[in-house]
């Protein structure tokens, strides 16, 4: 066996976040208390009401069973009732619901996703305005191989960007015109801090079923990230598509969990409200206490993460080694902006997931470390170089 036979594998980068988590690791065995706003991994607990129901179906013998791969009745039906009442929109819980240019920067599957199945990436800006289809214009143009998907993220991890309904018209006719699918990933939908303006989906678009595939998720809107439920709607032969791969792939997920997910669904919603507006609070903690440190903080209008600019005096390292030196010298862990393309390293993503008190708590170790850095770094760069 040979290294060539790994070519997809070998084609994916460096995974930019273990390197982050391995000073963490260093970190915290040498006795630190980190701080960390590095991973959309939210801390809040799922509703209690669905983990109710998960400990109720447990109990049942028949549930140990093998599953439907694409998800039972009851959870699709759940999802589709949650589309027409949220956005609506009707699919059809049958045909319609099942449980590539690329932005840049974006989460990182996005890209990775495709290279592991053979696909060639081409970038464009992770932009909701006229840029962003200047670019696809010249990507269509000079592309080779002719691109035949385009990934969207909006509320956008990592950059908490929105996108209103006039841009995701303005896409549909742009995946007409140069035969494109569209795949939209919606998983922030429900965490979104102006009530006036929720964020909406491509598939309220008149044509938009005949060109995209949505995805959506129950690991922030419930917090359970850790129950690997999400859902993908929208473009019948595209879903068809999905279903048949998933079919050879597994036998769907453990039934108590799309019982639980079914429950979420078809619940009430306080507990979404009450996760937005905890959400909220800490966003607003972040701005204010790092504000005061010297840090500004650009307002984000939805998802969990406020996309940062590296301070000017910092920039020269790059956003790896900045955030490897946050976590060394005032024990708080972001998220490297290089780790979700070329594009972001000028930024590190700040991810709104430890309580209020923690957020401040890191805001007073970032001024510490900000105040005397002019002293301690300076073996470490000559923060007044301007290389980059």
């Amino acid at each position: 066996m040979t290294q060539s036979q790994f070519h997809r594998i070998r084609r994916l980068p460096p995974y930019v976040f273990e390197q982050v988590n391995k000073v963490k690791a260093a970190a915290r065995a040498k006795g630190a208390d980190i701080i960390d706003l590095g991973m959309g991994n939210p801390d809040l607990p799922a509703p209690e009401h669905v983990i109710e129901k998960l400990k109720e179906t447990v109990g049942k013998p028949r549930t140990d069973r093998y599953s439907a791969s694409k998800g039972i009745p009851g959870l699709r039906r759940a999802q589709a009732a949650y589309y027409e009442r949220r956005f609506g929109v009707k699919l059809n819980p049958d045909t319609q619901v099942i449980a590539i240019l690329c932005p840049n920067p974006s989460y990182p599957i996005h890209a990775f996703g495709f290279l592991m199945a053979g696909g060639v990436i081409r970038s464009v800006p992770a932009t909701a305005d006229e840029e962003y289809f200047r670019a696809m214009e010249r990507a269509m143009q000079h592309s080779i191989p002719k691109p035949i998907a385009v990934v969207v993220c909006y509320p956008s991890n990592p950059t908490a960007q929105v996108a209103d309904l006039d841009f995701y018209a303005e896409l549909v006719r742009f995946a007409k015109k140069h035969e494109l699918i569209v795949l939209s990933d919606l998983a922030y939908a429900e965490v979104y801090f102006d009530d006036r303006n929720p964020p909406p989906s491509i598939l309220q678009v008149p044509g938009a079923f005949d060109v995209a595939v949505e995805f959506t998720s129950m690991s922030k809107t419930f917090s359970m990230a850790g129950w690997r439920i999400g859902f993908a709607v929208g473009n019948e032969q595209l879903c068809a598509a999905l279903a048949r791969v998933k079919s050879y792939l597994d036998y769907g997920a453990f039934t108590p969990i799309q019982v639980a997910a079914t429950a979420a669904l078809n619940g009430p919603e306080d507990c979404i409200r009450e996760m937005r507006e905890t959400y909220k609070k800490r966003r607003d903690a972040l701005i204010d206490s790092f504000g005061k440190s010297g840090w500004d903080i650009p307002v984000p209008l939805a998802s969990m993460f406020a996309w940062v600019p590296i301070p000017e005096q910092f920039k020269a390292l790059g956003s790896l080694e900045f955030a490897k030196l946050l976590v060394e010298k005032a024990e708080v862990a972001v998220a490297p902006g290089i780790g979700f393309g070329e594009h972001g390293d000028d930024y590190v993503r700040i991810a709104v997931v430890e309580n209020e008190q923690r957020i401040r708590q890191a805001a007073r170790n970032v001024k510490r470390f900000f105040d005397t850095a002019s002293t301690t770094l300076h073996n470490v760069i000559p923060l007044s170089a301007s290389g980059r």
